[in-house]
This record gives C-alpha cells, structure tokens and sequence, in this order.
C-alpha cells in the first residue's frame, strides 16, 4: 500500500475520531467527571490518541522521503503531541466539501470564510475546555466554571482582555498565547478575503465601463462608416450628373 491510498482510507476514519475526541474531552472537563466516568472517557480519549499515533506512524513508514516528509508535516506531530489540537482535524471536512461554487474567486472565499468560521468556533470551544481542565483544580483560579472559561477564551481570541478572568497556571498561560495568535491569524485571514473581495468588484466594476465604452466607441466607428459610404455615394451620383450635363 502506498501513502496515498492510505490516506484515503484513513481521511474520514481522522475525522471520525476527532468529533470522538472532541465530544469525550468535552463531556469529561464540563461535567467534571468523577470515578468510572473518568476512566471511560479517558479510555476513549487513549484510544484516539492511538488511532492518531498510528497514522503518523504509519504516514511516517510509507512516505518516499521520510525526512522531507516529517520536517514538511509537523502539524501532524502536534496533533499526536497536543491534544487539544486534535479537534481541529474536522476541518478536513471544509476541504472534502464543495461549497459556493460560483467563480473560481467566489469559490476559494467561500471556503476561507467557512473555514475561518469553523476554526475559530472549533479553537474557542477547545481552549475553553483546555483552560478550565488546567485552571479549576488550582487554588486560587479565577476560571471555575465552563461559562467562564467560555468568556475568556472569547475575550483572548478576539486580542480584546478585559483582564476580568485571567489564567494563573503556565499551562493556562500557554493555552492564552496559542489562542492569541490564532485569533489574530485568523482575524488576518478575514481582512485579507474581504480585501479581495473589494478589489474584484472594482476590477469588475472598471472592467464592465470599459466594455461599455468600447462598444460606443465600435458603435460611433460603424456610424462614421456609414457616413462616409453615405458622402462618397452622394458624390459619385454628383459626379455623374456634373458629367451628363456637361455633355
């Protein structure tokens, strides 16, 4: 089997086991499990980390150029590292989907913004979860609660910190400095499709004069040809009656 059939088969079994992992990490940090609950979801948590780690592994094993491969796919290594990045591998979905399919300009902004809304509701729900499991059991946090977890992680992906719920761990912290740059990657993301946008309705816009402009202008030409045969045939009939009278 080479790496990409393999991909194939594993495209949609990934996403699978992101929405899994998603939905066990979420039910475990917002209902604050306790005794078998938390070693069910644990284990279904252990079990998509597996289904990640084997498919890097495996990625790894069938690619041509291992090397050029790990240093040009480290993503994928933080997916198996880091799990709260997992969930994002359901954007793979934006991609297999066709969606706004006008123009090939239309298109791609389509998918932008779909994507961006995707990521950016995908990475303010995950970093909510990520901070209150690293946040609540510490003494003194000031995020306890999912709603609270929810505001800040809000607050911090939009670069507005009200600074009214603030992470004290450095695991909270890092979490702060991921979702920061995230948002304003994707804030980024926003002003450039809608920059694109502008400029294709003012190209279209100068474009649509310029035709119109041209066509008088082909218009005005075929009127002065018309006119010019018109003359000339006005004086050739002159001619020859200068001619027969002349005789």
């Amino acid at each position: 089997m080479n790496q990409e059939r393999w991909q194939r088969l594993t495209e949609w079994p990934l996403i699978a086991a992101s929405a899994i992992f998603l939905v066990a990490y979420a039910w475990e940090v917002i209902a604050d499990l306790q005794g078998p609950a938390v070693v069910a979801s644990e284990s279904v948590i252990a079990i998509t980390w597996a289904i990640f780690l084997l498919d890097y592994v495996v990625n790894l094993v069938l690619a041509p150029r291992r090397l050029h491969w790990f240093s040009t796919h480290l993503f994928d290594l933080a997916i198996v590292v880091l799990p709260m990045l997992r969930p994002l591998r359901i954007l793979r979905l934006v991609t297999l989907l066709r969606v706004l399919q006008r123009t090939a300009g239309a298109a791609l902004r389509g998918r932008i913004l779909v994507y961006v809304a995707s990521a950016a509701s995908l990475l303010v729900f995950v970093a909510s979860l990520a901070v209150l499991d690293v946040e609540r059991p510490t003494p003194g946090a000031h995020i306890t609660s999912f709603g609270d977890a929810l505001w800040w992680a809000f607050e911090t992906v939009t670069t507005v910190g009200f600074g009214d719920f603030t992470p004290i761990t450095v695991e909270g912290r890092l979490i702060a400095v991921g979702l920061m740059i995230g948002g304003v990657a994707l804030i980024g993301l926003v002003t450039a499709t809608l920059a694109s946008w502008i400029i294709e309705r003012i190209v279209e816009r100068d474009e649509t004069k310029n035709a119109a402009t041209v066509a008088h202008i082909q218009a005005l030409e075929m009127k002065n040809a018309a006119t010019v045969a018109h003359i000339q045939s006005l004086e050739a009939k002159i001619d020859a009656l200068t001619e027969a009278l002349n005789r």
